[in-house]
């Protein structure tokens, strides 16, 4: 057994669910079975949101150890799921590595969806979420436009390689300000249904979800952090929100 290609194995494995979502206990519990499975004397492995550090030893009293620096963070739960599978096979049947080494390579090169059916999701979620909280089908409508918008928006900062917070906090504007726009042509009725449901998008559900499994799990330096980004993001929303509503006069 190359040990050193099984820590780059586990190392590449976790920074993968780390970078589409995963939870942190998840990532350890992970990494620690793939170990064991392949005869690893202990293992011994650290995950929290910015990095991954694994150390194992093996059956001749070697200590090896490897690094994973996690420079970015977004949800992908396809690509979670599919690791998830990767790894319960790889336990179970003792994979080959190379095989466990392509099958990491073909996951992380998985398409996402395309922009067109990312703007269809903002578009429906933002509708149905504003039907949700009383607006009417006119306001509807009007979120269903604005979600469109937002994703188109997202999309355009995103590529520019800004701070996410601030970008959050533009994306959460950007629909503040068309809100005001369709209220003041008559064209929106409810303004609060219409931008409570084009900001559900922004809404960081999973990774507060995620921190507070990460805090129940007992990881609670990476729940911790979580939760802090959890609140920066929230906290941005609400600037982006309140900065146009302020100066447009409105309470």
């Amino acid at each position: 057994m190359k040990f050193h290609d099984l820590l780059d194995v586990m190392g590449h494995l976790g920074k993968l669910m780390l970078e589409n979502g995963a939870e942190t206990y998840r990532v350890e519990d992970s990494i620690e079975r793939v170990a064991k499975a392949y005869g690893v004397a202990r293992v011994d492995v650290y995950a929290a949101t910015t990095a991954i550090m694994i150390t194992i030893t093996t059956p001749d009293n070697r200590s090896l150890s490897r690094i994973k620096r996690i420079h970015k963070r977004s949800v992908n739960l396809d690509k979670v799921e599919r690791l998830n599978r990767l790894c319960r096979e790889t336990v179970s049947l003792t994979l080959d590595i190379d095989v466990v080494k392509e099958t990491l390579k073909a996951i992380n090169l998985r398409p996402d969806y395309s922009f067109i059916v990312d703007m269809l999701g903002y578009a429906l979620t933002t509708s149905s979420f504003t039907l949700f909280f009383g607006g009417g089908l006119v306001d509807a409508a009007v979120s269903l436009f604005i979600g469109c918008v937002l994703k188109i928006v997202d999309t355009r900062l995103s590529k520019l390689g800004g701070n996410p917070f601030f970008i959050t906090i533009l994306d959460s504007a950007s629909v503040s300000v068309l809100a005001l726009l369709f209220l003041s042509i008559g064209a929106a009725h409810d303004l609060d249904a219409v931008i409570i449901g084009t900001i559900m998008p922004l809404v960081p559900g999973v990774a507060l979800t995620n921190a507070v499994r990460d805090l129940m799990a007992g990881d609670l330096v990476a729940g911790q952090a979580k939760m802090t980004e959890a609140v920066l993001t929230a906290t941005c929303i609400a600037l982006g929100i309140g900065i146009p509503l302020s100066l447009g006069g409105t309470s």
